[in-house]
C-alpha cells in the first residue's frame, strides 16, 4: 500500500507538469532493479497527435557526457592514459597559450578553454555538417577565460577534445566507439550517436516554444554537438546503463568512484562535479545528477548509489517548467524516501530587505545586482536574469522551482559582506559586497501607439531561429525561441530593453521607418539579428 501511495505521488507530479495535448515527458523510476514507474505524458508529434510511449527515444543532450568520461575511464584501465596527462601529449598541436592542460580539467570543466557555445559566431554555424577539425578550429585561438583548475564554469568545448583525444588513442570514431564499446556491449539497441537523416523507430519530435505556440526545434546538426551531446536514448537503456555502471559491467568500482567525487579547484574548494556527474548530499544520501538540453529536448537523470535508485526524464520540449533536472531529483527524494519539500516563504518587513540591497563581486567581469521594488527582493547577475528572492529563514532566500538557495553574509555588528549561492552541484558562488552604487535604473519613455508596428516582425538570430517582436495589448513583447515572452521598453526610439533580462536591443529602420535589422547586446556579446518576416 505505501508503495502504491509513493507511486500515485509521483505520477500526480507528472501528470502536474505534463498535459495530454503538449509535448511531454518519458518516465521511469528503479528502486533496487524494480520498476515503480514506467509512463509516458503528453505527445510525441503534434502534427500527428500520437501519444507519447515510454520506450521512445530523445536527444538527450549533455547527459552524453557522462558516457565520454566513462569512455576515457576505460583508456585509463586499460594503460592508455592518465588524468593529469596534458592534453598535447595527444592533442600536440592545440594552442594551450603557455598553460597546463590535463584531461581532468577537461572532465571537470575546469580548464579555462573557451566554450564553442557560448560563442557569437557559433549561432549561425548550426546547420553547418562540421569536421572535427573545424570544430575545434571555432575556440582553440580564444583567449583563456582563468588559469587551468582556477574556476569551474560549465564547458562544452573540454568534451569535443576529450571526443578527439579518445578518438587518437583507439584510432576509431567516437561514433563508432561508444557503439561497440557500450551500446552493443550492454544491448542499448534504443542508444545511437543521432542523426537526423537515419530512420530511427519510436524517436519522438523536438520542439521550441515560438510566438504563437510550439514550432519544430530548430536544426541543428549533430556534427558539432559530438562527444559534449550528441547522443539519444531511452528511459529503459540509461536504466540498463546505469545498473551496468552499478555492477561493475564497464568499469572497475574505484574508477567509477573517481567520476563520483566532487573535484576541488586549485584554492581547495570543492566545485561539487566529477566527470560528468554532477555530485551532492541530500538527506545523507550522495545523489549523481545530470541534465541535458539540446534543441528541442530537455532531460534530466538521477541516481542514488546508496538506495540503488535511477531516475530518468526525457522531455521532447526545450524549456518545460519545472525542468526536468528538478522533476528527476524530486521524483528520486521520493524513492529514498525522503521528500523534498520546497522552502516556505516567511515575511519580512520591507524596510528590512533593503539591508540586502547592494553590489557583490563574483569575479573582476560580473556581478551581481540585488535591488528592492515594492516589497519584492532581485538579484540579477551581469547580463542574465532577473530572479525573485524570496525569504524563508534569516537573511536566506529562494527562487521558484529550483534548488539554488541564496544566503546573505553579515559580519558581528550586523554590517553585510557578501552573499553566497548553494547550489545542489555546481560550486559554491561567494560574492563580497561592494561599496558600488547601484546600477542606475533604466527610465522608459513612451512610445507613440500609433508607430509600435514597425517594429514588429520576426528577426534571425541564426538560421532557422528567429527572435518575434509583437504587439499585444497594445505593448511590445519579444519572444525567443524556448524562451517566455519579455516586455519591451524604450530608452529611446531605437534602443529598447526588457526588465527582466540584462540586454538592450538596438533597431535599424528604413526610409519608411519600419525595422529591417536590430543588434542584440548582452554581456560582452552581439548579435545581429536580421528581419526575416
Amino acid at each position: 500500500m505505501a508503495e502504491q501511495k509513493l507511486i500515485q505521488k509521483m505520477d500526480e507530479i507528472l501528470q502536474a507538469a505534463f498535459t495530454p495535448d503538449k509535448p511531454g515527458a518519458a518516465v521511469l523510476v528503479m528502486k533496487a532493479g524494480q520498476v515503480l514507474l514506467r509512463k509516458g505524458y503528453g505527445l510525441a508529434n503534434l502534427e500527428l497527435n500520437v501519444p507519447l510511449e515510454p520506450h521512445m527515444i530523445f536527444r538527450i543532450g549533455s547527459v552524453t557526457k557522462q558516457f565520454t568520461a566513462v569512455c576515457i575511464l576505460m583508456l585509463l584501465e586499460e594503460g592508455n592514459l592518465s588524468l593529469q596527462d596534458e592534453i598535447t601529449r595527444f592533442l600536440p598541436d592545440y594552442p594551450t597559450q603557455g598553460r597546463k592542460i590535463t584531461i581532468e580539467h577537461l572532465l571537470t570543466h575546469t580548464s579555462g578553454i573557451q566554450s564553442y557555445t557560448g560563442l557569437t559566431e557559433w549561432l549561425t554555424l548550426w546547420r553547418k555538417d562540421m569536421t572535427l577539425e573545424e570544430l575545434i578550429n571555432l575556440f582553440k585561438d580564444h583567449p583563456m577565460q582563468f588559469e587551468p583548475g582556477e574556476r569551474f564554469v560549465y564547458n562544452n568545448s573540454g568534451y569535443i577534445l576529450l571526443g578527439a583525444i579518445l578518438e587518437k588513442i583507439s584510432g576509431k570514431p567516437y561514433a563508432q566507439f561508444v557503439q561497440e564499446r557500450i551500446f552493443d556491449r550492454l544491448g542499448m539497441a534504443h542508444t545511437l550517436y543521432d542523426d537526423p537523416a537515419r530512420v530511427v523507430a519510436g524517436r519522438a519530435a523536438g520542439y521550441s516554444l515560438g510566438a504563437d505556440g510550439y514550432i519544430n526545434a530548430p536544426y541543428l546538426s549533430m556534427t558539432q554537438p559530438y562527444a559534449a551531446g550528441a547522443l539519444a536514448s531511452s528511459v529503459d537503456d540509461l536504466a540498463r546503463w546505469d545498473a551496468a555502471l552499478s555492477a561493475g559491467e564497464l568499469l572497475r568500482p574505484e574508477t567509477l568512484a573517481l567520476a563520483h567525487r566532487s573535484y576541488h579547484l586549485l584554492d581547495g574548494s570543492p566545485v561539487n562535479y566529477g566527470y560528468g556527474w554532477g555530485v551532492s548530499e541530500y538527506e545523507g544520501f550522495l545523489f549523481l545528477e545530470h541534465s541535458g538540453g539540446i534543441n528541442g529536448f530537455l532531460c534530466g537523470t538521477a541516481r542514488v548509489p546508496e538506495a540503488q535508485v535511477y531516475v530518468a526524464v526525457l522531455t521532447n520540449i526545450e524549456a518545460p517548467k519545472p525542468a526536468p533536472s528538478m522533476l528527476a531529483f524530486q521524483l528520486a527524494a521520493l524513492a529514498v524516501g525522503k521528500p523534498y519539500a520546497p522552502p516556505t516563504p516567511i515575511e519580512v518587513p520591507a524596510e528590512a530587505l533593503q539591508d540586502y540591497v547592494g553590489v557583490y563581486t563574483i569575479n573582476e567581469k560580473e556581478q551581481r545586482v540585488v535591488t528592492c521594488a515594492e516589497g519584492q527582493l532581485y538579484s540579477q547577475r551581469t547580463g542574465g536574469t532577473r530572479l525573485k528572492l524570496y525569504p524563508y529563514a534569516p537573511d536566506a532566500f529562494f527562487i521558484e522551482d529550483a534548488p539554488d538557495l541564496f544566503r546573505f553574509l553579515r559580519a558581528e555588528d550586523g554590517k553585510m559582506t557578501g552573499m553566497e549561492i548553494v547550489r545542489r552541484f555546481g560550486p559554491r558562488e561567494h560574492s563580497p559586497k561592494s561599496d558600488k552604487p547601484l546600477p542606475q535604473e533604466r527610465t522608459a519613455i513612451p512610445l507613440d501607439p500609433a508607430t509600435l508596428e514597425r517594429y514588429v516582425g520576426a528577426f534571425e538570430l541564426a538560421p532557422g531561429m528567429a527572435i518575434t517582436v509583437s504587439l499585444e495589448d497594445g505593448k511590445l513583447v519579444a519572444q525567443a525561441p524556448g524562451q517566455e515572452k519579455l516586455a519591451l521598453f524604450a530608452e529611446t526610439p531605437e534602443r529598447l530593453f526588457p526588465r527582466e533580462v540584462e540586454l538592450t536591443i538596438a533597431f535599424t529602420f528604413d526610409a519608411q521607418g519600419r525595422a529591417v535589422s536590430f543588434t542584440l547586446y548582452q554581456g560582452s556579446e552581439t548579435y545581429v539579428c536580421k528581419k526575416v518576416g
